[in-house]
């Protein structure tokens, strides 16, 4: 399976490509520094200055949270659950990290695929 990569939009001239990478695209939002062994929230969002559609036939199916290879969480939707309207689907993750991480997320989209975030590094704080 392919998997589509977030590209610098600002670089990209045309505004029908920067649409459809940046409303396919997961983003990974969280502190830079973890306390080891307590709770830590990271937010990740599919899209930033675009909404993605909720049809029937194109919505966002999962999103997914990893830590290099290992995959930590994930969560499901189905059609509708954005109530039809299009909107950057977003989920809090909560983990309790043990030693320094390397997040990504994943989105599927069940017309575009999958779709990785850039890697975010986390380092841990005692």
């Amino acid at each position: 399976m392919k998997i589509n990569k977030y590209e610098d939009i600002s670089q990209i001239e045309r505004e029908a490509k920067r649409d459809y990478i940046d409303r396919h695209s997961a983003f990974v939002h969280c502190e830079d520094v973890a306390k080891r062994g307590e709770k830590f929230t990271v937010k990740v969002q599919v899209g930033d200055e675009y909404l993605h559609p909720d049809d029937f036939d194109h919505y966002i199916s999962y999103i997914q949270l990893w830590d290099g290879e290992k995959m930590l969480a994930q969560t499901n939707f189905t059609a509708g659950a954005m109530g039809s309207n299009p909107s950057q689907v977003e989920v809090d993750f909560h983990i309790v990290p043990s030693r320094k991480m390397k997040l990504t997320a994943t989105a599927f989209c069940t017309k575009h695929g999958l779709w990785e975030s850039d890697a975010k590094v986390i380092e841990m704080a005692d």
